[in-house]
């Protein structure tokens, strides 16, 4: 098996040397499984899972970050191309074109990469330009679904010393739910975009990356109804050919809905030898942009209605740069030191107006002269709010690395960072003419925060030793304690100023790396314990809703202990030349070891949320030559979760049943092989699941759906020159 090369420890290194748990993942395995977003990661490596619902974000090893809160760091850092990802609702990356591979490094990470991260790294590389080549690729694929995906790259030589590289892609699919008021489908998909690179080598041990991206992203995914609605509601539903229930993807809402984000950036790599040792400098910019629209009706606004005005805009900027100054490989003693600076600052407007139960249209068309506003503050004159924050992190790092001998190495790391997160709550107006044809009166249901504005700072030093052992040059064994942070910060709950807690981590993990039968087999596992102190955990929180009631809201606040324990392995075999057989397994549990939520409310023992106990994936892959000029490839592979809850506490109607993913991909390579025309077919035995339940308010039960939760057949054609 070919060599697979990671830069877990910000030099390039084989995988079976690092002691870290890594999976990774090269550009053709992700291309052959058929999936085009950096979300999907989760079916392809096992512990790896995404919450859609609060806030966005990945969790490793059951652990992550789900909270609204704009303070709030993200427990799994993504870095692509060697930039952290951090804005808010953002993952760094939509379409995943042009990729060399990912890395998926399991536990706190902080020490040698960017953000400090409590409980992992995703790290995308894409493609690099490549000097005197001209190259290019073309891919195209139609599915069911009216599934249209096509994506390119090409690569140009400019000169002997400079390479410019450019890749794009244009990704859609239709949903399979229905508005039927509206008569449009629900779960609709549409994105594209663009990256290039500019690099150059101006002199001798000296080069340039210059590097843009843009990427837009649409959908029309709504909540949809499980149950608990009022009867009432529900007989409406029903009447109107909604049927409330786990498989349900329709909706009755006068109000369509939907999620548009745009991610754009810039960074420039600077990269020199100086001696034998390397001097790099990563300066970078960020963007985005993310407008939720999400009423929550259920049904027709003239039978009935909750809020059907929901609208959050998000915008973000962000600012960082990275220096580190390494060593040679293979010294007694290798170094590395590098610092970081980081500022991300968002701005949010939301507003959030209803009737909480009554008709938005009478029964003669008259419109409610009055509307819950709760985006708004008793005494304020504003009716939408209006969020700032500013988050900032600067640290220091380093790395030492003793080759005792041929067999004892020993790694110790360490890390400090000094953190400032500060964010505001104030009220604006929003004209509502241009969205409702009149000017109601807005009542607000809760009072202004006391503290309409809040800082939190923090220091923190994190480390890490890796001692390792090296039985031969194809078996290794190491033990990794290391401590991670994540800063503290301020929230602001039902208008309700609430600053929360830094939280820290200590893990211990102990594995192996190995190669067997000449490097045809490949086996690795690792156990591991992560204790949790004032983890940032997120709630529903009743917050008052106008009417002498309460409704639901997402709030942060720290669990006192949270504890995840586990094994993992992967194994990768290669019988023939022809064929490989690849696997991976997990076994997570996360839960709390001291959650007193409330007076009334323990978690004390619960499962945390989006955190299968068992995870596994595994692939077969055939690349056989038919004749000198024409070549067959097949590729299955198998992703299974299992039964996971995604609301604190473990409600029953958060539970998401255990679910397998298989997918297919048959092709032929003729014309000496710079042409592949094949089959696809995704989720094979059309199982359906569901991303992620909540509990809203007088709606009852929602939840989202996602187009992998159905079977898709179609047929694509590759061309590379």
């Amino acid at each position: 098996m070919e060599t697979v090369t990671v830069t877990a420890q910000r030099r390039s290194e084989n995988n079976q040397s690092v002691p870290i748990s890594i999976l990774h993942l090269d550009g053709k395995a992700i291309a052959n499984a058929g999936y085009t977003a950096l979300t999907d990661l989760q079916y392809l490596a096992p512990g790896v899972q995404y919450d859609p619902t609060q806030g966005a974000a990945f969790q490793i090893r059951g652990v992550g970050s789900t909270s609204f809160d704009f303070s709030n760091a993200k427990s799994v850092s993504v870095v692509v191309d060697d930039v952290v990802m951090d804005a808010q609702r953002a993952n760094g990356m939509v379409g995943m074109v042009d990729i060399d591979n990912v890395d998926v490094m399991m536990g706190p990470q902080g020490t040698l990469f960017g953000m400090n991260s409590t409980s992992g790294v995703i790290s995308v590389t894409t493609g690099k330009p490549r000097l005197g080549v001209l190259s290019g690729r073309l891919s195209t694929s139609y599915g069911e679904h009216n599934e249209r995906i096509i994506n390119g790259t090409v690569n140009v030589p400019l000169g002997n010393k400079a390479a410019f590289r450019v890749s794009g892609f244009d990704n859609a699919q239709d949903g399979f739910g229905r508005n039927v008021t509206l008569n449009r489908l629900v779960g609709s998909t549409d994105e594209y975009g663009t990256r290039a690179k500019l690099y150059a080598e101006p002199m001798e041990h000296f080069d340039v990356t210059l590097e843009g991206d843009y990427a837009h992203h649409w959908d029309s995914s709504v909540r949809t109804p499980v149950g608990g609605q009022p009867a009432n509601v529900t007989r409406m539903l029903n009447a109107l050919g909604v049927f409330p229930g786990p498989k349900n993807a329709d909706t009755a809402d006068s109000f369509m809905g939907g999620i548009t984000s745009e991610e754009y950036g810039a960074s420039l790599h600077l990269h020199t030898k100086i001696g034998q040792n390397d001097l790099t400098f990563i300066t970078a910019y960020r963007g985005s942009l993310y407008d939720n629209n999400t009423p929550v009706d259920l049904l027709p606004s003239n039978q009935y209605a909750y809020i059907p005005y929901n609208l959050g805009h998000l915008t973000t900027e962000k600012f960082s740069d990275e220096i580190h100054f390494a060593s040679p490989k293979g010294h007694l003693v290798e170094y590395l030191v590098g610092g970081f600076f980081n500022r991300l600052d968002a701005r949010q407007t939301q507003y959030q107006w209803g009737t909480l139960g009554a008709p938005l249209i009478g029964a003669n068309g008259a419109r409610p002269g009055t509307l819950y506003n709760l985006s708004g503050a008793f005494g304020k004159a504003g009716n939408t709010s209006l969020f700032n924050s500013r988050n900032e992190s600067l640290a220091a790092f380093g790395q030492l690395k003793f080759n005792i001998s041929p067999h004892f190495n020993l790694a110790i790391s360490g890390r400090y960072t000094h953190d400032r997160n500060s964010q505001s709550l104030g009220y604006i107006w929003t004209d509502p003419v241009p969205l409702m044809g009149y000017t109601p009166t807005f009542v607000p249901t809760s009072a202004a925060p006391v503290y309409p504005y809040g800082v939190m700072t923090g220091q923190n030093f994190s480390g890490r030793i890796s001692p390792e052992y090296r039985f031969n040059p194809n078996v290794m064994t190491y033990f990794t304690f290391s401590t991670g942070y994540k800063p503290a910060g301020i929230a602001f709950v039902g208008n309700k100023y609430d600053p929360y807690h830094q939280e820290t981590v200590k893990s211990y993990e102990v594995g192996m790396k190995s190669e067997w039968l000449h490097h045809r087999l490949r086996f690795n596992m690792d156990l591991y314990r992560e204790d949790f102190t004032d983890f940032q955990a997120t709630i529903l929180t009743p917050v008052p809703d106008g009417t002498g009631g309460t409704i639901l809201a997402s709030a942060i606040g720290n669990a006192g202990g949270l504890r995840s324990q586990g094994v993992e392995g992967n194994v990768a075999f290669k019988p023939l030349p022809d064929l490989t057989v690849s696997g991976a397994v997990t076994y997570t549990s996360a839960y709390f070891t001291d959650y007193q939520a409330n007076q009334k409310t323990s978690y004390t023992g619960t499962q945390l949320t989006n955190a299968p106990a068992f995870s596994a994936n595994a692939a077969i892959d055939y690349d056989h030559d038919l004749t000198p000029h024409l070549g067959l490839r097949a590729h299955v592979d198998y992703a299974y979760r299992g039964t996971y809850w995604t609301v604190v506490g473990q409600p029953a109607y958060s539970r998401v049943p255990a679910f397998s993913l298989v997918n297919l991909r048959l092709s032929l390579l003729p014309w000496n092989k710079r042409v592949q025309v094949g089959l696809y077919v995704r989720n094979l035995f059309d199982q359906y699941f569901s991303t992620g339940y909540q509990l809203y308010g007088a709606t009852g039960y929602l939840h989202y759906t996602t187009p992998d939760a159905r079977r898709t057949v179609g047929g694509f054609l590759n061309i590379a020159y």
